[in-house]
């Protein structure tokens, strides 16, 4: 995008240096001996040397610059005001940059260089140029690396091996291009450059961050709070002060091979553009970095020391080590309840009828505004691939596609494939399985806006216990309630978490914990007594270090945020402290004849082939299996038909009964097979 004005503004200060240089040439042949060798500029003769012993070096006189434009007209103008040049410093700048917009001031300073292969301004020269004398300290400070011109990548001093006056000078390509009206970021910088998010208004905390921006506030930290994004949070405080946002990668900025010069390019960037920086998740960029040799402090130092606001967040609290400089604290917070159907109408842009809820039909998913919109974005392409308009399950498989992939290394992901149609429970049963339910959708209002669960550091999580015997349902329940949340179902491997090395366990419980406050899922820990086990009597170290690890999850549990269900064969064996961080505890009971009934109807299913002689009431009665085994029964009669490519008969059933038998060890009697004993082969 050009800027006609800016342009202007720029030809008419390089007019100034032209006439300066025009007078710089003058004086220049007015003091050469010979101005007519043609092999002046490669080597000294007796003559110029003697004109060197006979006369100072003294600056050239600085024209006026011409009528026609503003000093505060165009992007030199502006961009000085945003770094803080003084007169000088533009002069010098515009001193720099001009053999790259005119390429006559090639041969002029090569001329006045006294050098025709040198062709840009020594510094020498520019100090000169700029009425200034070489040894003049208020001069050369402002070619120090840490005046504006350089701390800010504006202007280039090359050569370092040079005496500091011949070195030369150079401004970079993109500032080049800025001044001349092109807006496209610097190719360099694309691996640490994030998308340009939209200003998200309704988040909390923009007023607050907006106002300390506009107040002077250069370095502030946001905090993320499960749902909250620093990045939103950042770009629309900036929004809401009068700036534009550049979001930053900040692990990937910290591990760039030069990370120091990628830093300063990116606040030249940020000058440029007159932006603020958003940069994170700290958190994660010093993890990387301290597994590397980047100097931390340093190259924070060198984005808190910028001439624009700079706004870093992270999930964790901030460092005093990281900076010398203490930032600005705030919490990122999650999007309003009331705010999040315009997060999602927004995102969808007309894409959502107008009998969809999203905010409802997502109400249990924790989701930041970046998040949302991403979400949204699958949504749309999951019901271009349907064929049909967005509905509530596209929805809910978006903002599914939103979790990290961290917590399945930890876990085993499972879509869920059931319903409650699928359950065969007491209704007093079915009934708490659905008030759990309930929790995970309604605690937003309950906890949040309620406010039912005020300090003590206690997380927003929902926690119940599944008590019964093996087979009575309690997974296939977790199940049922991760398929009506429109979640994932992560049963959690023991064998990832049980260590016999000492505080390895609450390591590696920590870790799923973590990566599963990122996750929109259902957490089951399966068998669950063998890491919620009873707190005992310390009688060797055994029992105490059992204890640490049973202390450790009591609190860990009352922290967590996301949705936990612990399912065991066992409830006696779980420490009684966790029943009060329990939000509910459901006793899985062994299925009476009405339900086994119901449990071989549903496992023989509707699509496979039945054959009329299959008596349910007969298998009801007969044998008390739980859902489990009738599953197992149901499964085995089926693999018997299918070899004998017939329909499932009462023999296929049976026979699948007396394997159960013969795995549970119990003994096929005539009292409970009765005529169908024969049967079993």
């Amino acid at each position: 995008m050009s800027d006609g004005t800016g342009l202007a503004y720029l030809l008419d200060r390089l007019g100034a240096v032209e006439r300066g240089i025009r007078d710089a040439v003058v004086a220049r042949r007015a003091a050469d001996p010979n101005p007519e060798d043609p092999f002046r500029g490669l080597y000294l003769s007796d003559e110029v040397v003697d004109a060197l012993l006979a006369s100072r070096r003294e600056p050239f006189p600085v024209p006026v610059p011409a009528d026609g434009a503003s000093p505060g007209d165009g992007r030199l103008a502006r961009l000085a005001a945003a770094a803080g040049l003084t007169p000088l410093d533009e002069r010098l700048l515009l001193v720099a940059c001009a053999p790259d917009v005119d390429s006559r001031f090639e041969q002029f300073y090569g001329y006045l260089n006294d050098d025709v292969t040198r062709r840009r301004a020594s510094v020498g020269l520019a100090l000169r140029l700029c009425g200034v004398p070489e040894a003049a300290a208020r001069g050369r400070a402002r070619l120090d690396p840490g005046a504006p011109l350089r701390s800010a990548g504006l202007l280039l001093v090359e050569e370092p091996d040079r005496p500091f006056l011949s070195r030369t000078l150079r401004v970079p390509d993109r500032v080049l291009g800025h001044l001349l009206g092109d807006d496209r970021p610097d190719p360099a910088l694309a691996p640490v450059l994030g998308p340009d998010d939209p200003a998200e208004p309704l988040l909390p905390g923009v007023d607050r961050l907006g106002r300390a921006i506009g107040a002077g506030v250069r370095l502030a930290y946001l905090r993320e709070r499960p749902g909250g994004s620093g990045l939103a949070l950042g770009a629309a405080a900036l929004h809401a002060a009068g700036r534009a946002a550049l979001g930053v990668d900040a692990p990937r900025l910290f591990t760039a091979a030069d990370a120091p010069t990628v830093a300063r390019a990116v606040l030249r960037e940020a000058l440029l553009r007159g932006a603020g920086i958003v940069a994170g998740p700290v958190d994660a960029a010093v993890a990387d970095a301290n597994a590397s040799t980047v100097d931390l402090t340093g190259l924070l130092d060198v984005l808190a020391g910028a001439p624009v606001p700079v706004i870093l967040y992270g999930t964790a609290g901030w460092d005093p080590r990281w900076s010398r400089q203490p930032p600005l604290h705030l919490d990122a917070l999650p999007v309003p309840a009331g705010h999040r159907g315009e997060l999602w109408r927004a995102a969808l842009d007309g894409r959502l009828p107008s009998d969809v809820d999203a905010a409802a039909v997502t109400a249990h998913f924790v989701l930041a505004p970046p998040a949302v919109r991403r979400a949204a974005e699958a949504a749309s392409l999951a019901a271009l691939s349907d064929g049909t308009a967005v509905g509530a399950e596209h929805l809910r498989r978006g903002a599914r596609s939103q979790n990290a992939a961290g917590l399945e290394r930890l876990a085993r992901r499972t879509e869920p494939a059931v319903d409650w149609t699928d359950l065969v429970l007491p209704t007093a049963i079915l009934g708490q399985l659905r008030e759990l339910a309930a929790r995970a959708r309604h605690r937003d209002r309950v906890l949040d806006e309620w406010r039912m669960r005020p300090g003590g550091g206690r997380g927003r999580g929902v926690t119940g216990l599944f008590a019964g015997d093996s087979g009575t349902g309690k997974t296939m329940s977790a199940e049922v309630i991760a398929a009506d949340l429109g979640m994932d179902l992560y049963t959690v491997n023991l064998a990832t978490v049980v260590d016999k090395y000492v505080g390895e366990t609450e390591k590696n419980l920590e870790r799923i914990f973590v990566e599963a406050a990122g996750v929109n899922g259902v957490l089951l820990f399966d068998e669950a007594d063998a890491i919620f086990g009873r707190r005992s009597e310390v009688r060797d170290a055994h029992d105490r270090y059992a204890n640490i690890e049973s202390a450790y999850l009591l609190q860990r549990m009352e922290s967590f945020d996301g949705l936990a269900i612990l399912a065991t064969n066992l409830r006696a064996n779980l420490d009684e402290a966790f029943t009060r961080r329990l939000d509910m505890m459901i006793d899985f009971p062994l299925p009476d004849e009405a339900l086994r009934r119901g449990l071989w109807d549903r496992c023989l299913g509707r699509v496979m082939p039945r054959d009329a002689d299959v008596d349910l009431d007969f298998l009801a009665a007969g044998f008390e299996l739980t859902g489990g085994h009738i599953r197992s029964a149901a499964v085995t009669a089926a693999y018997l038909a299918a070899e004998g490519g017939r329909p499932v008969t009462m023999a296929d059933a049976v026979g699948g009964v007396a394997r159960e038998y013969r795995k549970l060890g119990r003994l096929c009697l005539d009292r409970e097979f009765g005529p169908y004993l024969a049967m079993v082969s």
